[in-house]
């Protein structure tokens, strides 16, 4: 029987290698490899950095992102570490080191500044490359995600600890997940979501580890950015509320502004792509010199 969690990544692969961006595997350090899906022909555009959240690796998340940027931008989706193909042998799991190593591969790749747009955990290393290479981002698009993770944003929905609610071991545990993350609650039978609980939740033991490091007991200190900011939010967003965006905005300051998209839970940026694609393509085109 075919493995239906393999047979949607590939199809997923075939959009994203349709829209022109081709497999490529950076070495960043021995032992630490980036794997990427990137444009072939590397033409003289502004450079997007999509990242992905926890529980998709790169083509899974933005998908439905691909062909929409690439008429316009040179599109770069890498696999964190622990993800699809991206491996390392070194010990840290901090969100500093997963963009430490996304700001080295952009590098060796040639690009010499880019707009990161991050998804939830995306998100937390996008704020994390806008702090520490600062002269290398334009502007930076999060949605679902805050600056930190900490204790008071998570095991909202009575886990014990937030690796049972994003690193689910059981088909319950999975559809558990899709309710919470989606507006729209589709249903799907258990075999199914055993073949991408089996194809998606590899590495379990490290992505623990990366959880671990996330989430801070204290997550007062806001960096200052002097880039434009934008969040791209759903309305429905269960994780991480449009309050919760309200409340972030204000806190980065006024060189951030926001968009609420309607009916578009945590996982917007796939419910609603048409929407989605729209308005990220507005903020780009309004970044000064993108």
């Amino acid at each position: 029987m075919v493995n239906l969690g393999v047979a949607l990544r590939f199809s997923m692969c075939m959009i994203v290698k349709s829209a022109g961006t081709v497999p490529y595997t950076v070495e960043t350090e021995p032992g630490t490899n980036i794997h990427f899906w990137l444009p072939k022909k590397t033409a003289d555009k502004p450079a997007v950095l999509l990242i992905h959240g926890f529980s998709g690796d790169g083509v899974m998340t933005w998908a439905l992102q691909v062909r929409s940027l690439s008429k316009r931008y040179s599109v770069y989706i890498p696999d964190l570490l622990f993800f699809g193909k991206s491996y390392t042998d070194k010990p840290d799991r901090s969100p500093e080191f997963q963009a430490e190593c996304l700001v080295k591969a952009m590098r060796i790749l040639g690009v010499k500044t880019f707009v990161p747009v991050g998804f939830s955990y995306g998100g937390v290393v996008a704020f994390k490359i806008a702090e520490l290479h600062g002269d290398m981002v334009k502007a930076l698009v999060v949605s679902g995600s805050p600056l930190v993770m900490t204790d008071s944003n998570v095991n909202r929905f009575g886990f014990s600890s937030i690796s049972d609610v994003l690193l689910p071991k059981t088909v319950n545990g999975l559809k558990f997940l899709l309710s919470v993350a989606m507006h729209k609650r589709i249903w799907l039978p258990s075999w199914p979501l055993k073949d991408y609980l089996k194809t998606m939740f590899t590495n379990r033991k490290e992505r623990a580890e990366l959880l671990e490091a996330l989430v801070l007991s204290d997550g007062n200190t806001f960096p200052s950015f002097p880039q434009k900011i934008h969040l791209l939010w759903g309305e429905n967003d269960q994780f991480f509320s449009h309050e919760f965006a309200k409340d972030l905005r204000i806190k980065l300051g006024e060189m951030t502004s926001m968009e609420i998209i309607k009916n578009g839970g945590h996982l917007v940026q796939l419910e609603r792509p048409f929407v989605y694609n729209k308005l990220l393509n507005k903020f780009l085109a309004s970044v000064e010199n993108l």
